[in-house]
């Protein structure tokens, strides 16, 4: 099987990231309108800065255009992923504990398949947050293998 745009950029980018003390977060590669975007997502705990995109994006840019993996006219852009970024894995679930998070499910949990609220724990599978509805406060304990996308949340 032919490896995608993305996973070349994502196995391209993650050592660069880590060599800077960045972790790499996501890649995409899609078309809006007539251009193409190859975006790359890196974070740290610290916060990510422009000089630490322009770095990457130049070291990356300098091994795609060796490696030549696109055949089309692209956009690379490096950058944080911003205040909600999203959570791709256990890892991300893992280090959310304690923050507010938006989750969305497979099929239905609790006869709901969208959550938001804090994040209470992360065990034996199982997300644990904590909602409000109607001045009301409960957990729901969301199985990891029902999650279809999970994200930060600025919860007002």
């Amino acid at each position: 099987m032919k490896e995608s745009i993305k996973d070349i950029a994502a196995r391209l980018a993650r050592p660069i990231a880590e060599e800077l003390d960045l972790e790499l977060v996501d890649t995409e590669y899609k078309k809006e309108g007539k251009n193409w975007y190859l975006r790359v997502f890196v974070d740290s705990p610290s916060g990510v800065h422009l000089e630490d995109c322009g770095r990457v994006s130049e070291r990356l840019s300098e091994q795609l255009d060796a490696m030549d993996p696109v055949q089309e006219a692209y956009y690379l852009e490096v950058s944080s992923p911003g205040a909600e970024r999203p959570l791709n894995n256990e890892a991300d679930i893992r280090r959310s504990v304690g923050k507010n998070v938006y989750v969305t499910t497979y099929e239905p949990v609790e006869g709901e398949k969208a959550f938001e609220g804090k994040l209470s724990d992360f065990k034996d599978g199982e997300l644990l947050i904590s909602t409000k509805q109607k001045q009301k406060e409960r957990t729901v304990h969301v199985p990891y293998s029902k999650v279809a996308k999970a994200r930060l949340a600025i919860i007002f």
